[in-house]
């Protein structure tokens, strides 16, 4: 169940960003931003990012950031309307975005993964001045007035810049540019505010470092490396955090009820006091801005540039799949609650009848013990860190034509990061670099993601600059007595982000405004779920497996146990998306909402698991506060679309199949969000898209297809 709170969170300043029209054009006369002082050279020279900089620096810099972006903005709103052309107003733009982009990258991102408070403060400080100033640039009339004389002027553009004019006049429009001058100033004084709570949000769960002590006996049922990967007080106590790889397989397998009580209640009450308010204020004033810009809610005001268009088809969406997924799903609780009553007849305990918020990891953790023969102690032994990241680059190199070398000395935030340099394989050419920073650390971000530092698109000279994008994670630490052993979900989740990774390495876009991610939010995952497939087949598996103590190939038992059992809980599975997917659509329809109520109501209703009293699940939810606002559903309607890229394609013509695999990095990813998702999609399956994959693999009833 991590995985639907481990997705990309990093859309939280890729949305920022991408919504914001403000951009910067570099006075090179002024020098350049990145100093190689105490820095590697040969990194710095290559992807021109530092992550050195002091608090003071972050701030100043911030600073001069916005000084200049300010005088390039004041330069275009200037131009006589008749005087406008190609090269002063859409080009100057573009080109400034695509600079601004990077500075403001090495300025925010540190938030995230610096090992220094200090600089994380500074960065979400800088971050927070930078996110008012977007909203200041993506209000300025003056601009808007230029594009719009500019659109009546144009009629020979290429389809790509074309696509960007148009975008940012219906951007300006979503501004309320079109609007009288009093509703202009609020709707930028409330989009202000909403940044920074934003910001407030996210920045709450990075520095929250709650953890609980246990004994030994109240961690019985846990695998001897998990126990021996904690740390130990004076008195002997265990120290679990609520960090994933502490809290996912202590509720998977700790089989003492009481533990997982306590657990589930901490994790879900994480920022509980702080994180409500912040939320429920976002709903308000969300819909405050949906209402000043002419639509009926936020979901519908963010939904308007997605695939999905409207809360309507949304609601239709989820309605449909949780018709389709519901009598699976009392299947699996019945099935689950007779687990849970023989378990209990056994130690001698009784049995109240009810499946709890801390029994469901557990027990469908159980249900593949005992329907699928997973023998989940024995499958973590092949899976070490080490051996699933070799396997995992060379999957990726061979099935999209590409090379990774390790970047020697490389300039990075940690001494436990490192940077790789993406070549493509046919001709040599570098075409982009990623850096893995995968274990956690106290005031880290504390999900799965992946970042974008640097956008692969055209710079002002016309030349290609290189993207550059980073993949964090929280993956168990190796001991001196331990390797990182990972469990098969963690596995699964290294595949998705690093899919991410090679949307952003692959793109090339001519503008900053379309490079890599910077797709509809409903599209966005699309790539990264195709890629989770690999996972569940067998020849990549034996390429990313070797036990750890004798470098032994795992056996077929387990693999075949571990494949068969893909179909386990899927019904719970995708319901709790759909809960998710509701809640997100049901707070951002209303004016108001509680959010404690609106989780524990819907999760009743269609999970029929009761929220545990007196926790707040949303107040965690980072995707409400992270770019996935009104938008959560995108997993489920991207992973219909994956689902049907993988078995109509890969799984027909050979999951390693390197001519599919070049069709599907220049037909999906290298377009970036420059084509339209579905027209992506029509290009590379060759018709219309349709559910029935998904469905099917799910190990359901092939149902009737049915496009989105």
């Amino acid at each position: 169940m991590h995985n639907t709170n481990s997705r990309r969170i990093s859309r939280a300043f890729l949305n920022r960003v991408s919504r914001a029209k403000s951009s910067l054009r570099m006075i090179l006369q002024n020098g350049p931003l990145v100093s190689v002082a105490n820095a590697s050279l040969s990194t710095l020279s290559r992807n021109g990012l530092r992550w050195n900089l002091t608090p003071d620096q972050i701030k100043r810099r911030a600073d001069k950031l916005i000084q200049r972006t300010k005088q390039i903005y004041d330069s275009v709103g200037l131009l006589d309307l008749d005087k406008v052309s190609f090269e002063n107003t859409l080009k100057a733009l573009a080109d400034a975005k695509m600079e601004y982009t990077v500075s403001r990258h090495v300025l925010d991102f540190p938030q995230y993964v610096s090992p220094c408070s200090q600089v994380r403060s500074a960065s979400a400080e800088a971050d927070k001045k930078l996110s008012e100033f977007d909203v200041e640039m993506s209000m300025r009339n003056d601009v808007f007035q230029r594009l719009l004389a500019l659109q009546k002027q144009l009629k020979d553009l290429k389809p790509e810049a074309e696509r960007l004019l148009g975008r940012l006049i219906k951007l300006g429009r979503r501004n309320g540019l079109h609007l009288p001058k009093n509703v202009q100033e609020e709707v930028k004084s409330t989009s202000k505010l909403i940044s920074k709570l934003c910001i407030d949000y996210n920045k709450n769960l990075n520095e929250d470092n709650t953890f609980l002590l246990f004994s030994e006996d109240e961690l019985d049922g846990m695998a001897e490396s998990y126990v021996h990967g904690l740390e130990r007080t004076e008195d002997g106590l265990y120290k679990v955090t609520l960090k994933y790889p502490h809290y996912f397989p202590l509720m998977k397998r700790c089989c003492v009820p009481e533990t997982r009580q306590k657990m589930e209640a901490a994790f879900h009450s994480r920022c509980k006091e702080v994180n409500t308010a912040i939320l429920e204020q976002l709903i308000s004033l969300r819909a405050k801005v949906a209402k000043l810009l002419g639509f009926s809610t936020h979901a519908d005001y963010v939904l308007e540039m997605n695939m999905a268009k409207n809360s309507v088809n949304v609601a239709r969406f989820l309605d449909d799949f949780y018709t389709k997924l519901k009598s699976v799903g009392e299947q699996e609780r019945q099935y689950i609650q007779k687990l849970k009553k023989a378990e209990a007849e056994w130690l001698g305990h009784e049995f109240d009848g009810q499946i709890h918020a801390w029994d469901l990891l557990y027990y469908m953790n159980q249900v593949e013990r005992v329907k699928f023969s997973v023998n989940m102690d024995k499958l973590i032994e092949y899976f070490s860190l080490e051996v699933v990241t070799e396997g995992l680059l060379g999957i990726y190199q061979e099935l999209l034509g590409l090379t990774f070398e390790r970047v020697k000395d490389a300039h990075v935030w940690h001494d436990s990061v490192s940077l790789y340099s993406v070549l493509d394989a046919a001709s040599g050419e570098e075409i982009g670099q990623f850096y893995l920073d995968l274990h956690p650390r106290e005031g880290k971000y504390g999900h799965a993601a992946c970042f974008s530092l640097q956008p692969g698109c055209l710079g002002s000279d016309g030349e290609r600059r290189l993207p550059v994008a980073a993949m964090v994670a929280n993956f168990t630490k190796p001991t001196s007595s331990w390797p990182s052993l990972l469990q098969h979900h963690e596995v699964k989740t290294f595949f998705h982000e690093f899919g991410h990774v090679m949307h952003e390495i692959c793109s090339r876009t001519d503008f900053a405004e379309f490079s890599g991610m910077l797709v509809e939010t409903d599209f966005v995952e699309v790539p990264s779920q195709v890629l989770e497939n690999w996972v569940w087949e067998k020849e990549p598996l034996r390429r990313m497996s070797r036990h750890y103590k004798d470098g032994s190939t795992i056996p077929d038992s387990l693999l075949e146990s571990l494949i068969a059992s893909r179909v386990a809980n899927t019904g719970l599975m995708n319901l709790r998306q759909v809960v998710l997917s509701k809640v997100d659509q049901s707070l951002h329809t209303k004016c108001k909402a509680n959010t404690a109520e609106e989780f524990a109501q819907h999760s009743k209703d269609i999970l029929g698991i009761p929220a545990s009293p007196g926790t707040n699940m949303t107040a965690s939810f980072s995707h409400l506060a992270g770019g996935y606002d009104g938008q959560y559903y995108s997993y489920l309607w991207s992973e219909v679309y994956a689902m049907d890229i993988f078995f109509s394609r890969f799984k027909k013509e050979g999951i390693m199949n390197p001519k599919v695999g070049m069709e599907y990095r220049k037909a999906i990813l290298e377009a970036g969000g420059s084509v339209d998702g579905a027209d992506m999609l029509k290009e590379f399956l060759g018709r219309e898209p349709c559910q029935t994959a998904f469905f099917k693999c799910k190990g359901l009833t092939e149902l009737e297809s049915a496009g989105n």
